[in-house]
């Protein structure tokens, strides 16, 4: 195997899957960052907060001196965070919500060596068709929504309620692959095209 070029803080599956699509050897740390909302915090202050903190937790943990690499991803609504939903009752709630509207899915990239931390937030809007009753109960029972944020997933049985996407795919499953790329070239003081 070869050596990591980077370090990434989390144990999203998801995540590890997305970052090996920019062919970089990388290893996983595992981190604990309180991930609660501070009083009166924005999602978007939230997202990039918990990105940074995630990566400074890791570079903290870190064997080597090389890139470490924290994300988040929350979704907005009407200014309100989209979290995990409770219960069935509480991801039909959100989805109704939803249902033939827009949201807002924010994902936050922080890369930090323990020395500094450089962050970008990627917003992409979702529009969802409307949703019937039915289709809602369908879905909770398919076990998808349980644990993610705003009750669905693009990049499975939840991708079937998107009628428009503006923004980035890959930043609302959950790590922006061509501004994960660029932000890390930038750490490293490379030049992009």
């Amino acid at each position: 195997m070869a050596a990591p070029a980077l370090y990434l803080a989390s144990s999203s599956p998801r995540r590890r899957q997305l970052l090996a699509l920019l062919d970089l050897p990388f290893e996983v740390l595992a981190v604990d960052v309180d991930e609660s909302a501070m009083p009166g915090e924005s999602p978007l202050a939230l997202v990039e907060r918990l990105a940074r903190a995630k990566a400074e937790a890791g570079a903290a943990l870190a064997p080597q001196l090389l890139p470490v690499l924290g994300s988040d991803t929350v979704g907005e609504l009407d200014g309100q965070l989209l979290v995990k939903p409770v219960d069935e009752q509480d991801a039909a709630r959100m989805m109704r919500a939803m249902s033939g509207r827009s949201h807002f899915i924010h994902t936050a990239i922080a890369f930090s060596d323990g020395r500094r931390t450089l962050s970008h937030v990627v917003t992409s809007a979702v529009t969802f068709k409307p949703l019937s009753d039915p289709e809602i109960a369908a879905y909770w029972q398919s076990g998808e929504p349980a644990d993610k944020a705003g009750g669905y997933g693009i990049q499975g049985r939840g991708g079937r309620f998107v009628s428009h996407l503006s923004g980035s795919y890959f930043a609302v499953v959950g790590l922006p692959l061509m501004e994960t790329e660029r932000l890390l070239n930038q750490f490293l003081g490379k030049e992009t095209k």
